[in-house]
């Protein structure tokens, strides 16, 4: 999956999420949304374009992943 897509699917859920009226419980419940929905190796990708930067994540999605990038890490396997 193209990372454009990744962006716009994140944004989407960041519109979604941002409205609610307690803002933590609105960062935390956009990611859980993520971790759930999305498998590994979208959230990967997803994560490493915030590493480069993130151009194009909105502000609220922006700062529900660096909130919690340790719920959207997937398990590393031996």
């Amino acid at each position: 999956m193209h990372i454009e897509n990744l962006v716009r699917m994140a944004n989407q859920i960041g519109a979604f999420f941002q409205d609610m009226p307690d803002h933590p419980e609105a960062l935390h419940d956009a990611a859980q949304h993520i971790k759930k929905f999305w498998e590994p190796r979208m959230r990967r990708a997803l994560l490493a374009h915030v590493d480069d930067g993130g151009a194009e994540l909105g502000p609220f999605i922006r700062e529900a992943i660096d909130t919690h990038r340790e719920m959207l890490e997937p398990l590393v396997r031996a």
